[in-house]
């Protein structure tokens, strides 16, 4: 059942939406070799063959079913990932490839996900039922020259992404539960198919050390696909700083998600505020500054949210006001990510077929 505005009516979330969620940071995958754990409810392991392909895939060896994760004894050699029970290769597809004693039987193959590296950000799709690929992230690699190297900070907690995204139309929240001030909307709320965007402004109060204080004016422009990948572009104009925010939630297990944060600032070359913009640091050196702190604030705001979150249950209908028309809104846009929802048990209809995302963030 729907309500009237088109929001389904249900006494739950799925804890699994369909779509693309972060698995992790492809420096991290190259660091510690094999990376293991529990994603969308699934036991998967991550690794990179020779030539930088990620690999995602169930943790689970097709030929006797042992545990393919390092805590088993798994491990890469020479891009391979090699079971720990008898020596089974496979290479980044998921073939076997390779076996210590016979020829690799051609139907032993991992059970793998899609995946896409935007920035170094690993992401994989999860299909309701298996199902392939329903739309896609954007195209564009985000350009990486005169940018800071991105630092990913990541929360655990008792969650659900489709509440903690609904953040992105919730602008009263900023102003009670962060103290931004002079939050306004700038541009009406848009969907098209999976994408979602939401633009707007606001004024941001910050200590530092306790002694003095920093006001941001700041424009943020949200591009959402789906409820695993939310990317803002945000200009700081007093300033003039350019940075790049991810906001990356994963259900874990079906009650805990991953909410990981990744940020990015732009080269600072002449900015207008010498101290506020860092001016008396060589020019090399501002931006990564500037990016640890945007960091630790943004931990800092998403901790605050994770008291509400964490505690709080999900109301369907909710008694809004009129100035909560967008959260209505952005509800009957997640509606698409659940299609194999049916009245049967609680949920809504199954949505209409998801038409195509909008091109590329620029």
């Amino acid at each position: 059942m729907q309500t009237r505005h088109g929001e389904p009516s249900i006494a739950s979330l799925p804890p699994f939406p369909e779509g693309w969620y972060f698995v992790a940071n492809r420096l991290e995958v190259q660091k510690a070799g094999l990376i293991q754990k529990t994603w969308m409810g699934e036991n998967i392991v991550v690794w990179s063959d020779d030539e930088g392909r990620i690999c995602v895939a169930e943790a689970l060896c097709p030929h006797l079913g042992s545990d393919l994760g390092p805590a088993a004894g798994g491990r890469v050699c020479d891009g391979r990932l090699v079971c720990p029970f008898h020596g089974y290769e496979f290479d980044a597809t998921g073939q076997c490839v390779d076996t210590p004693y016979a020829a690799p039987p051609r139907s032993a193959r991992l059970r793998v996900f899609e995946t896409r590296d935007i920035a170094g950000l690993i992401f994989a799709w999860w299909g309701v039922g298996g199902r392939e690929p329903q739309w896609g992230l954007p195209e564009g690699e985000p350009e990486q020259a005169g940018w800071s190297d991105i630092i990913v900070n990541t929360l655990t907690f008792p969650g659900h992404p489709q509440e903690t995204s609904e953040n992105v139309v919730d602008i009263a929240h900023l102003r009670y539960v962060h103290g931004y001030g002079s939050v306004e909307r700038t541009h009406p709320v848009s969907v098209e198919g999976a994408f979602f965007s939401s633009r707007w402004n606001f004024q941001s109060v910050r200590r530092i050390a306790k002694v003095g204080r920093l006001t941001f004016d700041l424009s943020a422009d949200a591009s959402i696909y789906g409820m695993g990948y939310s990317f803002v572009s945000i200009s700081e104009h007093s300033i003039g700083m350019e940075l790049r925010l991810w906001v990356l939630a994963t259900p874990v297990d079906g009650t805990l998600i991953d909410m990981s944060l990744a940020t990015q600032v732009r080269e600072i070359r002449n900015p207008k505020r010498w101290v506020a913009g860092l001016g008396f640091l060589p020019t090399r050196l501002r931006a990564p500054f500037m990016n640890r702190f945007i960091a630790r604030q943004q931990v800092h705001d998403v901790e605050q949210d994770v008291e509400i979150w964490s505690r709080k249950r999900y109301l369907s209908p909710p008694r809004l006001n009129r100035s909560d028309g967008e959260v209505t809104m952005f509800r009957a846009y997640c509606a698409q990510f659940y299609p194999d929802a049916s009245s049967d048990n609680g949920a809504s209809e199954a949505s209409p077929a998801i038409t195509p995302a909008r091109t590329a963030i620029n």
